[in-house]
This record gives C-alpha cells, structure tokens and sequence, in this order.
C-alpha cells in the first residue's frame, strides 16, 4: 500500500540524486501508522482509506457469502467476484480475463512490455507499482518490521505476515460459492473454480491432456521427457517434482518421531504412519469400483484404474512403448541404457530398481520387519505379507483359470498352473537341455548333476 509516485517520473527528475537514505525513509519510516495493526502508509490518505475500509465497524456492505464488510460498494462488488469467478474485463489479445480494470491495465503491460515503475536503486523495472514497493523492501533494505508472535518469525511486508499467520491458524477465508470447499489463498480458489466450470484450457501437445493450469501442464510435461531438475543437494537424487525432493530431504534430517510400534520404522508424518499400520492391518479401504480390487493408498487406486481405462500416458521417447505408470517408464529407459545404479553392498549385484535392491539385501540380512498380526508370521516384503493375509486368512480366490475354471489366491499360481493346459516349459536346464514347467522342478534337477542331496 505504500504510494510509488516518487519513481513513476521521468528518471531526469531524480536521477543520481536518489539516495539510500530516501529509500529507507519511504520504504521504512513511514509517518502514517495505523494504531490497530501497525500497518504503516506512506501517505494519509492511504491510511485514511486503510481504516475506514479494514476497521471501521460502520461498514454498512457486507458480503452475503463470507460477511466480509466494505465501506465503499465499488470494493464489494470487486469481493464478489472472487466467489462468484466473473471475470468481466478482457484482454482484446489473449483474451485473459480479469474481475476488475484495474487487474487488466497491468495484465496489458505483458503484451507491450511497459515497465514504468524504476527502482532507483538497482535500474530495476516493474510493470505494476505493488512489485516495486516489495523488490525495495526485500533486496535494498535489511528491516522486517512484521513478527509473527507465534513464532517470531518475521517479514518484509505485511501481507507475507498474514499469508504466514493461516499456517497457524488453519484460515481458509477463500470459500468456493458452489461447494462450500474453503482455500487459504485466491489463487488456490481460482483454480479450483476451473473444476467447476471443466475449464482446461492448457493442453499437452504429446498427449493431448489438458489441465486447469499452466503449472499443472509443466508438471506433466515432465512424464514425457523425463525431466527430474529438482536435486537433492545431499545426495543428488533427482526428483520431477519440488514437493517430493522436500519430502525426500526429511530423510537426511532423520526427524522421524512417528513410530510404527509393530515394527518400529519410523515416519516424518502422521499420515505416512497411519498409511503403513494398514500393511500390518491388511487394511484396504479404497476400493475400484469396477472389479472390487482394493488398496492401502488412494494413489494406488488411481494408478489400478488405468487397468480398466487402458490409459498410457507414460511414452518411451525411444521406442514409442506406452506405460500406466511412470515408475514402469522409468524402469522401461533402463533397457534402452543398461543401466543398473542400485549396487549391493555385499556381493556387488546390481539393480535397475532401488525396491528390487531392498529386496534383495534381505537375504544377507535375513530381516522380517512385516509381521502378520493374526498368526505372527513374519516376511521381508510387504507385498508377501498382503499375499498372506489375502490368500490363508480372507481365503481370496480371485484368480481363475479360463480353461478349467480352477482357482487360486496367487497370480504366480495361476500362471504356474496355467502351463499345465499350454504344456509351456520354460524352465530349462543348462547342462543337459531338460526344461520344466516350475523353477523349483529346475532346482531339484540340476541336483542330480552336481551330486547334491539336501
């Protein structure tokens, strides 16, 4: 709020002659203070405006949808809109849209590229007077009047001090009109509002898949290329998204005080808790409506589901193959690459996964961390122990022979026994050719050979 008259003028007016100390003085040691938030102005006017609209309790317009109160019914019809998403101003070039003009006289300064705002300290250039004021305040002047009295953290500009305070106190002053669904932030509520409308305008040009927003489409691109620029400074593992690279970094911080007390691993959220018990649990909540598969996690579900819709958005740039999931695409290059960066630490065996490698080092461990809490059988993978639980306690049979109708609680077993109809033996023997249908029938053969009777 703090008035950028002074570098609107033309540069000969002020030139050299703009000092530091002039900055401090506008920027910081503003004369215009209100007495109820200590928010400071650089002009009265601002301040007289700032409370009359902010702290009078004489607003006589009050939004029906939030009862937020305004002074002025230009300033309520302007509020209104963000509950509503109209958007009546146009650009003639883009056709962006905008609540207000005065949102689309900067919007037009992106197509000419109008920049009258000068810093005079840097010859910096903004296009919008608010950017100026906090590039002053956060690059040419060390003070952070705002605190936050929770946890004395402190800002530059008011606004980044109450955008901070929501994390406290859980505010979500931004409420979709149609859903009742609350947001800490407008632009959190503007994007949601495209759910609504089916508006997805960004399109992939690979795919074709659109999204509601240009972030999202970036994201995605990232399937199709590979693109992992978010590294971890520690290690160098590198990550498509920043969310999971700051997830990944909790690792190296070892703050993990949620404890699986079955199994004692340990997790840096409740929630990653509360999703592991149900391995332990057999719990499977999200269920697919189309074949009742269930699962312990929502995204698996999401990714179960492409089974059913035959969606590949995962593309091999080298070979064309089209995968369900990333993950498999990612694994699928390795072919192309001959890459096996997962090396055991013990006899040197190489991987092309890092679950496989895992895997793997329970052998030379013989650790069982996945204990079944109905007969404490205990496993060194979770997928055997879900295997468990499905097959000899819920009895699950839902794997059928198409031929014989026979059926089994395993897809392996289903395979395994499936060579008995095709007659397939693809287990062979390499010193005298012999093959057989199952790897433990290989095993006991190659005995005969080498001589030995355990």
């Amino acid at each position: 709020m703090i008035s950028a008259c002074c570098w609107t003028t033309n540069d000969a007016e002020h030139g050299d002659d703009v000092t530091q100390s002039h900055v401090q003085q506008v920027f910081v040691q503003e004369r215009h203070k209100c007495h109820l938030c200590h928010e400071a102005f650089s002009e009265s006017r601002n301040l007289t405006e700032h409370v009359t609209s902010v702290h009078s309790e004489e607003n006589p317009k009050k939004c029906h949808l939030c009862d937020k109160a305004f002074s002025r019914t230009r300033d309520l019809i302007k509020h209104v809109r963000v509950h509503t998403g109209e958007k009546p101003f146009k650009c003639l070039l883009c056709d962006k849209a905008f609540r207000d003009t005065g949102n689309l006289t900067k919007h037009m300064r992106v197509h000419t590229g109008d920049k009258p705002y000068n810093c005079p300290m840097c010859d910096k250039a903004f296009g919008d007077s608010g950017n100026l004021n906090e590039h002053v305040m956060r690059v040419h002047t060390d003070q952070k009047p705002h605190k936050c009295h929770l946890c004395d953290k402190t800002f530059c500009i008011s606004r980044d001090l109450n955008r901070h305070m929501r994390r406290h106190t859980g505010d979500r002053p931004h409420k979709c009109y149609m859903c009742d669904k609350a947001f800490s932030w407008p632009a959190c509520l503007n994007r949601h509002l495209k759910v609504h409308a089916g508006e997805k305008p960004y399109k992939c040009l690979v795919c074709e898949k659109a999204f509601y927003d240009s972030g999202g489409l970036n994201k995605h691109k990232r399937v199709h290329t590979g693109d992992r620029p978010f590294i971890c400074q520690v290690c160098g593992k590198a990550f498509s998204e920043s969310g999971n690279l700051r997830n990944h970094i909790k690792v190296h911080m070892r703050n993990r005080p949620f404890r699986c007390h079955v199994c004692d691993k340990s997790f840096h959220k409740v929630e990653r808790l509360n999703c592991h018990i149900r391995v332990h649990l057999g719990q499977k909540p999200f269920v697919c409506r189309i074949c009742n598969k269930a699962f312990n996690k929502s995204g698996n579900l999401n990714c179960h589901m492409r089974v059913h819709t035959g969606d590949k958005p995962h593309k091999c740039l080298v070979c064309d193959r089209a995968f369900s999931h990333s993950g498999e695409l990612r694994r699928h290059t390795r072919v192309h690459d001959g890459d096996k960066p997962f090396r055991c630490s013990v006899c040197d065996k190489t991987f092309a996964e890092s679950g496989t490698l895992k895997k793997h080092m329970t052998v030379h461990t013989g650790e069982r961390l996945h204990t079944c809490l109905m007969c404490g059988k205990a496993f060194s993978q979770s997928g055997h122990l879900n295997s468990h639980i499905r097959v000899i306690h819920a009895g699950e049979k839902s794997y059928k022979c198409h031929v014989c109708d026979k059926a089994f609680g395993r897809s392996k077993d289903l395979n395994t026994h499936t060579r008995v109809h095709t007659g397939d033996r693809p287990y062979k023997c390499y010193l005298c050719d012999k093959a057989f249908s199952q790897s433990g029938h290989l095993n006991r053969h190659i005995k005969v050979h080498t001589g030995d009777k355990r």
